[in-house]
């Protein structure tokens, strides 16, 4: 575990390549406990590759990668178990499935606090039941709790995606464009969501977007990568809208924080 003044995520020289191709080169990175930090860049920059990197889905080709104290560059596959215990991740496409209910999907997330496999919602605890419909009921499904998940529209879904992710009670949330695939109202109602259960908990957020507004009204600091590189790393305090535009029409790395 790391120490108070120690950051969550600290990264160093990371760099990852696939078949020849450099995803990152030379990315470091810290995030303190419960900032929330948006990712922007253009699609292919190495956003989701950074976030894949931290709980270990992609082994880091070079540098050191370290998360709620584990090295994650170099971790064990038990370590690596044991960390994504901690790491929520959010997806665009939510990953839920389909044909069960809401709070069975939900309880997916607690699976790293039993033993065995589970089949159906009776054989969970009855805590964790109850649990998950607190979670369900903070993101405003409590009446569909019961429903199955693939009746549902996006924006509910990734609901019970976020819910699910707080099953979990992880220190960090990893999630990769999770507002993607969704109309702008509900964009803006899953972002305040995430933000405000995220600050509520008390959880550290690393975000990617592709919607600049989106990132400057809910982020603490935005980071942008361009290429592989890092080319901005500022609070979202004093940052103009065309400072954040500027990632994606700069070539040459540019406005690196000190």
């Amino acid at each position: 575990m790391p120490t108070a003044d120690e950051p969550l995520v600290r990264v160093r020289g990371l760099r990852k390549e696939f078949d020849g191709t450099t995803a990152l080169a030379g990315v470091d990175l810290d995030v303190a406990a419960g900032e929330l930090v948006v990712l922007l860049g253009l699609s292919g920059s190495g956003k989701s590759t950074l976030l894949r990197c931290l709980n270990g889905l992609h082994r880091a080709s070079d540098g050191e990668v370290t998360v709620a104290g584990t090295r994650v560059d170099r971790a064990s596959a038990r370590e690596l178990r044991h960390l994504r215990t901690q790491v929520g991740f959010v997806f665009q496409q939510f990953n839920l499935v389909g044909r069960l209910s809401c709070l069975e999907n939900v309880l997916v997330g607690g699976l790293g606090r039993v033993r065995g496999p589970r089949y159906g919602v009776t054989t969970y605890p009855r805590r964790m039941r109850a649990e998950a419909l607190e979670h369900i009921e903070r993101v405003g499904l409590a009446d569909q709790a019961f429903q199955r998940a693939d009746t549902l529209s996006g924006g509910q879904q990734q609901r019970v995606a976020l819910a699910r992710t707080l099953m979990q009670r992880p220190q960090l949330v990893l999630a990769d464009e999770p507002v993607a695939s969704l109309d702008p109202e509900n964009a803006g109602t899953v972002m305040d969501l995430l933000v405000r259960v995220c600050a509520e908990e008390g959880l550290t957020v690393l975000c990617t977007l592709h919607q600049v507004d989106l990132a400057l009204g809910w982020a603490h600091r935005l980071v942008g990568l361009r290429q592989g590189v890092k080319v901005l790393d500022r609070p979202v305090a004093g940052l103009t809208k065309d400072e954040a535009m500027a990632i994606y029409r700069r070539v040459e790395p540019a406005g690196v924080a000190a």
